[in-house]
């Protein structure tokens, strides 16, 4: 692969990564001048706010599946088109109604981009550049994350909230004329590995999209209301229903949304646990510690998404770090490293107080972005195993856990807050005390998290040594035919016949 070419990949994946990642956030801040200019009420809000993240969150799973069926380029070049054209939608909104819709497009639009880009990521690039294509990724994911309420705020102060959707179309639009890096699909006999055709499996995609959809919202609507409040028990219950009705109809099927044999491959499922253990932690500390810098220690939404650039800065200048430190120690141990500092700088967080300054928190952010970049060679080492022509089912699979792993992020800490935190009021602590006593409890639960995953990477994701390999097939007894044809006998280590 040329380099034109592979410079091209790299933009195109890291420029769809960071506008569908920004999505996720850019709308909050924007969210009171979308209220007051287009009437809406609470509940429409709350729609305006969750619908993308529930439509792409229970989309993954298909949007990896039709990868597999009718190709990388062509999911992906249809995945920026209908996130782009809805994007464009959302921001000639006039009413809610409209902006709600625009937004859920928008989430179908992502969950086709983001399972195809990681197949090509899987499939079309050489194995040495893998590494480094997944940490650009994770690096734009991070920067987006960080700018999300930086650039919603700044757009809708100097323009308006319209901007903040159309600041999209451009970047899909340099996204299609970088679209022709990726390779075209390849026409040749039949593969004995590639999946059973015969379209999509429609009792899977509909028990998939029922389960993650209602478990996401259940998991959003919790965090808000309460998961006592209505409907929250329901969906979580209904989701657990659907979650096991899909596990028997992909065991029954001959063309599975998601063949789960493949959950058979230790480092396919050790990797996404790890992944949905470091994304608990990781999100957790990008949303409360947002929440922490405004409402303790007295941040503009602006400096305090700044505050998490330099985050991401250690993160993109320690990727290509990470490839090498893979190779010298293994991956399984780099990625546990890895897993470790990102603990170390939750921890180190969780108790900086509440007199710190922009420079104190830097110290632990910074761990939490050099290790995070050593952890980018985690999706590569998920997929090392899987056939190419499962690798849109399987990138499906990791980014699903992905984008769930974050609601479950917000979610745990969240709990854990509240619960500290009130306790704390009905103690007698004024407010800012109680959500600092909350936050520093919610993020050592997260650190412990990501702890756990580093345990995880350690024991599943180790590949054998050759030594082992070779020692094992020494000691265990050969047998050999004899050139008489009489039965074989068992030749041991030293080389002697039993008698």
């Amino acid at each position: 692969m040329g380099r034109t070419r592979l410079f091209a990949l790299f933009a195109l994946l890291t420029l769809t990564g960071f506008i569908t990642t920004l999505d996720n956030t850019v709308i909050n801040v924007a969210l009171p001048t979308v209220q007051r200019e287009l009437g809406l009420s609470v509940t429409d809000l709350e729609w305006v706010a969750s619908s993308y993240v529930l439509s792409f969150g229970a989309l993954l799973l298909p949007g990896g599946r039709l990868t597999d069926l009718f190709g990388r380029r062509s999911v992906f070049t249809v995945g920026v088109v209908v996130f782009t054209a809805a994007s464009a939608a959302a921001a000639v909104a006039d009413s809610g109604g409209t902006l709600i819709a625009a937004r859920t497009v928008q989430g179908v639009g992502a969950a086709l981009v983001i399972p195809a880009s990681l197949a090509v990521v899987a499939v079309d690039l050489p194995a040495r550049r893998r590494s480094m294509a997944v940490g650009l990724w994770t690096a734009a994911l991070a920067v987006a994350l960080a700018l999300g309420p930086v650039v919603g705020g700044f757009v809708t102060q100097q323009w308006s909230w319209g901007w903040v959707f159309a600041l999209n179309v451009p970047f899909g639009i340099v996204a299609l004329l970088l679209m022709p890096a990726v390779p075209a699909r390849t026409k040749g006999p039949p593969d004995s590995s590639e999946p059973r055709r015969g379209g999509l499996d429609l009792p899977g995609v509909l028990f998939s999209v029922l389960a993650l959809y209602l478990l996401t919202y259940g998991l959003v609507r919790g965090t808000e209301h309460g998961f006592s409040a209505a409907p929250v028990p329901l969906c979580l219950a209904v989701s657990a229903v659907a979650t096991c009705a899909f596990l028997l109809a992909e065991a029954r099927t001959n063309r599975p949304l998601l063949e789960l044999g493949l959950l058979r491959d230790r480092f396919l499922t050790g990797g996404v646990i790890a992944q949905v253990l470091w994304g608990i932690g990781v999100n957790g500390v990008f949303f409360f510690t947002a929440l922490y810098l405004q409402q303790v220690l007295g941040f503009s939404p602006t400096r305090a998404g700044l505050a998490f650039l330099p985050l991401a800065g250690a993160l993109l200048l320690c990727t290509p770090l990470a490839e090498r430190a893979a190779r010298v120690l293994g991956a399984h141990v780099s990625i546990a490293a890895g897993l470790v500092m990102v603990a170390a700088g939750l921890l180190y967080v969780s108790g900086t107080g509440a007199h710190s300054g922009y420079w104190d928190l830097q110290p632990g952010l910074l761990l939490i972005g050099a290790g995070s970049a050593l952890t980018t060679p985690l999706t590569v080492r998920c997929l090392a195993q899987v056939p190419d022509a499962r690798a849109g089912m399987a990138t499906g699979l990791v980014s699903a856990a992905r984008e769930v792993s974050g609601v479950f992020g917000v979610v745990l800490v969240g709990v854990v807050l509240t619960r500290r935190e009130r306790s704390e009021l009905r103690a007698g602590a004024d407010p800012r005390s109680a959500f600092l006593e909350g936050y520093d409890l919610g993020l050592r639960l997260a650190a412990c998290c990501v702890l756990a995953g580093a345990l995880v990477t350690l024991t599943t994701l180790h590949r054998r040594g050759r030594h082992r390999r070779v020692r094992q097939r020494w000691i265990r007894p050969r047998r050999e035919p004899t050139r008489t044809g009489t039965p074989p006998v068992a030749r041991t280590l030293t080389g002697t016949r039993p008698r």
